[in-house]
């Protein structure tokens, strides 16, 4: 704290708290930026998972097309493994069993991403502008009517409605949608 004597006045100033930052460390410790200062995109998109969730497995494919479309556009995926007593070599296997390639994964056992969309569910998706500006948080599509419900085809494109609007300047038309899958496990204490 400094402080200023004039003319028998004095003043402190104090320095403000730094802003808290919700850094993107992948499993293998590389740091991606965060989600206020993203490194080289405009939108982050975080896809919350656990590995043994059979509906998020179920929309790897889906993910990966995502990735692959909108990441030319300027839109960064992450997978976000929300179950804090995922192990990173669960995640890696995860990865390789369902092929994702070139999409970072994080493990999020303190919860700082998942608190930071408000996520409850695997299989969610969070998408945010720089500044750590909320964008959309909800489900990648509507393939599920219900819990264990599946569509036999999907008529709602949430998250790629999202993301084509946010790409051409518009406001989302729906921030907020309820996903199914699995409940994140709640972090453990420490």
């Amino acid at each position: 704290m400094a402080f200023i004597a004039w003319a028998g006045l004095q003043v402190a100033f104090v320095a403000a708290p730094a802003p808290t930052s919700h850094v993107l460390r992948d499993i293998d410790g590389k740091v991606h930026g965060s989600l206020e200062n993203p490194s080289g995109w405009k939108w982050t998109l975080l896809f919350f998972m656990i590995h043994d969730c059979p509906i998020a497995n179920q929309y790897a494919p889906e993910i990966q097309r995502i990735c692959a479309s909108y990441g030319p556009k300027g839109a960064r995926c992450f997978l976000v493994y929300a179950d804090p007593s995922t192990k990173p070599a669960e995640i890696r296997a995860h990865m390789k069993d369902y092929k994702f390639t070139g999409i970072p994964a994080i493990l999020d056992s303190s919860h700082e991403l998942v608190e930071k969309a408000e996520a409850t569910i695997s299989s969610e998706v969070a998408v945010f502008a720089a500044n750590a500006d909320l964008k959309y948080r909800g489900r990648i599509d509507n393939l599920y009517a219900a819990l264990g419900k599946p569509r036999r085809v999907v008529t709602e494109h949430d998250l790629r409605v999202t993301l084509d609007a946010l790409m051409a300047g518009r406001k989302v038309p729906n921030p907020r949608t309820q996903a199914f899958g699995c409940f994140i496990p709640p972090k453990q204490e420490k």
